[in-house]
């Protein structure tokens, strides 16, 4: 198993694209400690991973990682432990999709705290627990660099962009210590979150998004959670020990036009 005896914490993995890297990594040999807000998804989420079988174990922490006291909790929790932290994955995240004209001082505030503010601030904190050789992955989005017609995601946009210079940065910053950094960019991935924010959209705009989807995509389809977890397991293993600083596009071809 190429994670054995690895300790993980991966943010937002109570759902979606951190609770199916989670489970990937489990399979893998690793240890993981979940962290999400809502108790009762982290404790559903726990179940589920605790079912995958003993090939590693599961920690769970509530906290709202839009906050300092949040953060720090992690931290402290993580310092508490007396282990040392091999795999971080920030996949905690938020996404206004909403005209630019409409954007709230409130939403812009959030975003950015829950989609930089949190990955700088944890990075920052645990670096004194992150065991040598470990690997930093940000969870970023084709958002960064390329749009969709008729989907506003001018803050959005920013908040991924700024993760992306955060992730190239860290990897300069931080190589020197043994820590890789990298970033994964996913195409539109079919998580609660999208679907929430598909359904406020009018049902004309719905329709074109589906019709832009079928037509634009290579691939043919939108991504599954699970069609990320591969190349996070990579980034995660000791393969990739030569790998830093990079955006990796899993996005079924969308980027490659």
């Amino acid at each position: 198993m190429r994670l054995q005896d690895k300790r993980t914490l991966v943010t937002g993995g109570s759902d979606g694209i951190g609770l199916a890297i989670t489970e990937a990594f489990l399979r893998e040999g690793a240890d993981v400690l979940i962290v999400g807000r809502d108790v009762g998804k982290l404790e559903a989420a726990r179940q589920k991973l605790t079912a995958l079988g003993p090939a590693g174990q599961v920690e769970m922490v509530s906290a709202d990682l839009a906050t300092s006291p949040g953060i720090a909790a992690i931290i402290e929790h993580v310092r508490a432990s007396g282990r040392p932290l091999d795999i971080l994955v920030n996949n905690a995240g938020v996404a206004y999709l909403v005209p630019f004209e409409t954007v709230s001082e409130a939403q812009f505030q959030h975003s950015f705290a829950l989609n930089v503010t949190a990955a700088f601030f944890l990075t920052q904190g645990l670096l004194p627990h992150l065991g040598p050789c470990a690997s930093v992955i940000n969870i970023s989005s084709y958002f960064a660099s390329k749009m969709i017609p008729k989907r506003p995601s001018s803050l959005y946009s920013l908040s991924k962009g700024a993760l992306n210079s955060l992730t190239k940065s860290l990897a300069f910053e931080l190589g020197p210590r043994g820590i890789r950094v990298n970033a994964i960019a996913p195409g539109t991935v079919d998580t609660a979150m999208r679907r929430k924010t598909v359904d406020n959209l009018p049902a004309e705009a719905q329709a074109e998004l589906r019709a832009y989807v079928e037509r634009s995509y290579p691939l043919g389809r939108i991504g599954r959670p699970d069609d990320l977890a591969g190349m996070a397991v990579y980034l995660a293993s000791d393969e990739a020990a030569w790998t830093s600083g990079g955006i990796f596009a899993i996005d079924g071809g969308y980027t490659a036009g």
